[in-house]
């Protein structure tokens, strides 16, 4: 393994005197390479959305989406299928996110977690996985182990593969059906990839789980239509997305979700329709829960 061959870990020459610079430079040469980093991930826009597509697809099918990485990668897998479920009422095991070294690892770096191939593929074990589901790789180096063994795990099984990484033919993209390579180029820091390569994972995790919730019809117009009002904040942004979506009164929108036991979507199709809770919920499971294919198909 050459790690000086890999874009992640060149110097970077706008930051060769970070250490030197006053506080308000260092602070500009960061934002001034984060500017870089939603330009790199425009230029994937194409891979991520075949990558997304596959996903909906086998989750039409039962599938389910399984991330997984080591350390910053893992935990940016982690997250972002955290964040599903209390947005958009998902089961939690639709979205996973596994991280080498476990739980542990979130907080704590685990020593050769990322090098373990045969923890990979327990890991896998453990969460059943079925040829139905789609697993994806993270990782910034594209050469990390852990994640290359989840994945030619995932082949033998028959599930789908897509593997994310911020470098030019990463060995990871050999190992997947759909590869994203995004390249954010050399660190203020060298080789700190939690930094660009970080926030390029990041986004492309946001972009992939959103897409795909907003085609499984969890969104209304923009809004997020399965949220879970279940804390007070919750219940006033439930409140305000109902009446968003009806441009009717907070008083209206709050009648409507006490006669729906607070389900933010079945009460919108309500208002729209006029139709009652038991037809409305009826009516949104023949059009896998989305509102506008409901109304358009007359309830």
């Amino acid at each position: 393994m050459n790690l000086n061959q890999l874009d992640t870990e060149q110097s970077n020459p706008n930051s060769l005197h970070i250490d030197e610079m006053s506080t308000i430079d260092i602070l500009t040469t960061i934002n001034n390479e984060d500017q870089k980093v939603a330009f790199a991930v425009k230029e994937v826009i194409p891979q991520i959305s075949i990558a997304v597509d596959c996903i909906y697809n086998q989750m039409c099918k039962g599938g389910r989406l399984i991330y997984i990485g080591a350390g910053t990668s893992g935990r940016l897998g982690v997250l972002d299928a955290s964040e599903c479920p209390p947005t958009y009422g998902i089961d939690p095991s639709l979205i996973q996110g596994l991280i080498a070294g476990g739980n542990e690892a979130l907080t704590t770096a685990i020593e050769g977690a990322e090098d373990s191939q045969e923890q990979a593929i327990e890991d896998l074990k453990n969460i059943h996985l079925t040829d139905k589901d789609v697993v994806c790789g993270i990782a910034a180096s594209g050469r990390t182990p852990y994640v290359i063994s989840a994945l030619q795990y995932a082949h033998t099984i028959g599930s789908e593969t897509v593997s994310i990484c911020c470098v030019h033919n990463g060995e990871v993209s050999q190992y997947a059906h759909y590869p994203i390579e995004v390249i954010t180029g050399a660190e203020v820091v060298t080789g700190s990839t939690r930094m660009k390569a970080g926030t390029a994972q990041k986004l492309i995790l946001n972009m992939i789980s959103t897409s795909v919730m907003i085609k499984r019809g969890k969104v209304y117009k923009n809004l997020m239509v399965d949220v879970q009002p279940t804390n007070e904040k919750l219940k006033i942004r439930a409140v305000n997305i109902v009446s968003q979506s009806l441009d009717c009164s907070e008083e209206e929108a709050k009648t409507l979700l006490m006669k729906c036991h607070y389900n933010v979507k079945i009460a919108i199709l309500s208002g729209l329709t006029g139709k009652g809770e038991k037809e409305c919920e009826e009516a949104l499971l023949k059009n896998n829960g989305n509102i506008n294919k409901t109304v358009k198909n007359n309830l």
